[in-house]
């Protein structure tokens, strides 16, 4: 038996479809959310972090904090135990673009319908209006070509090119899809062999590599070929060599790593900057200041720092990303047009009590410090600020998130 992998648009009634598969053959299905319990196990991380991964817009700190590449990386782990374990398995979803296509065995389905047919199923299973079935298309179509191109650098995720069978569910009838994907699990070229399996170990050991680097704050491209592990560096890196050099150790000490290369792919000659994650201090830091000028600078003293940071002007724009992508520590200032920076942390600290707030003020008395430090700021610095001071109690703030984690 092989595996079956079904990638799908929304309101194209995949899940009929792949349960009429999974009935048809006694494979044993496994779901996204499988997946995402199985790596957040795995690495610690929480469900909804890992899941986050599937969606298109990325974290405005996900430069410094790599939590996206963190996330996928746990998740091809999660995914080449279930290879490793079983090989009678249905993967639909997110999931399906995980395992390495190199894998012989996998028979890789897509199941796609026009735009109009997808609308007539949202209208006719689910009541949705037009307009609103319309939205919620765009916008899973949106996640899924993000996904896709992130994985597999191709940027039309219903190509012909990354799967063995594409199949119009409208126009074919679901019963039908169903037959035909149940009809090529007899084909030759997709049954297990010896050398599908040990593509499957590959793919497995590959993905050990990965987490072990994300673990150091690392991320590359990694593949293995019995035992040889090749990593490929797709971002510029000043001191490459360097670079390498610290990859490989970590690399070479990984159960089952025979060999290390290191190479450069195409991204290395682009201007985008490798860096490497520094767990000793946060790497989601946002600046909440209307002093434009003062703000961008220090935002550039921190990135000197390799911290980085994102920044916002006023409490309003502050509390509207905090709401979709938390931060690990909040550098604030008091005194902003419309919310003040006492509401904000007021608001912060209520809804997420896990951010860290340091209060930075050029016009805070006394009794400001005392209403801020009751709200439960970390710490109350007055500009100017020593760049070393606000440096070691960033460290410190980290220093509270992890030994919390």
């Amino acid at each position: 038996m092989s595996v079956i992998t079904v990638f799908n648009g929304l309101f194209c009634e995949a899940g009929v479809v792949v349960k009429r598969v999974v009935d048809a053959t006694n494979c044993r299905l496994v779901t996204d959310q499988e997946i995402v319990a199985d790596a957040a196990r795995l690495s610690g991380m929480a469900e909804d972090r890992i899941a986050r991964a599937f969606q298109a817009k990325t974290s405005v700190f996900n430069s410094f904090s790599h939590e996206k590449e963190q996330a996928i990386a746990w998740m091809r782990l999660a995914v080449a135990k279930r290879l490793v374990e079983d090989d009678t398995l249905v993967i639909p979803g997110f999931a399906s673009q995980l395992p390495d296509p190199a894998i012989g065995h996998i028979l890789k389905v897509c199941l796609i319908s026009d735009m109009k047919a997808r609308v007539g199923v949202a209208e006719r299973e689910e009541g949705f209006a037009e307009k609103h079935a319309l939205k919620l298309i765009r916008k899973d179509d949106e996640d899924r070509a993000a996904w896709v191109k992130a994985l597999r650098d191709v940027d039309d995720p219903w190509s012909g090119t990354l799967y063995d069978l594409v199949l119009p569910v409208a126009s074919t009838g679901m019963d039908r899809c169903a037959d035909l994907i149940v009809e090529q699990l007899g084909n030759a070229a997709v049954q297990v062999t010896d050398k599908t399996r040990a593509a499957v170990q590959d793919f497995l050991l590959a993905a050990k590599v990965e987490t072990v680097l994300a673990k150091e704050g690392h991320s590359v491209q990694v593949s293995a070929h019995k035992g040889t592990v090749t990593l490929t560096i797709n971002k510029h890196v000043l001191l490459l060599e360097k670079l390498e050099r610290e990859l490989k150790s970590i690399v070479s000490g990984v159960d089952g790593v025979l060999a290390v290369e290191a190479q450069v792919g195409k991204g290395f000659h682009q201007t985008d900057i490798y860096r490497k994650m520094d767990f000793e201090v946060p790497s989601k830091v946002l600046l909440v200041d209307d002093e434009r000028e003062f703000v961008q600078t220090l935002s550039e003293r921190l990135m000197m720092r390799d911290m980085g940071s994102a920044v916002v002007y006023d409490g309003e724009s502050a509390l509207d990303l905090v709401r979709d992508d938390e931060p690990e520590v909040m550098i604030l200032d008091l005194k902003m047009p419309g919310i003040d920076g006492i509401e904000v942390l007021r608001r912060v600290k209520g809804e997420h009590p896990n951010i860290e707030v340091i209060i930075l003020t050029g016009h805070g008395s006394e009794a400001d410090r005392k209403v801020c430090m009751e709200l439960g700021a970390f710490a109350y610095l007055h500009k100017p600020v020593d760049i070393d001071v606000l440096s070691e109690t960033l460290k410190a703030a980290n220093d509270k998130i992890r030994a919390e984690k």
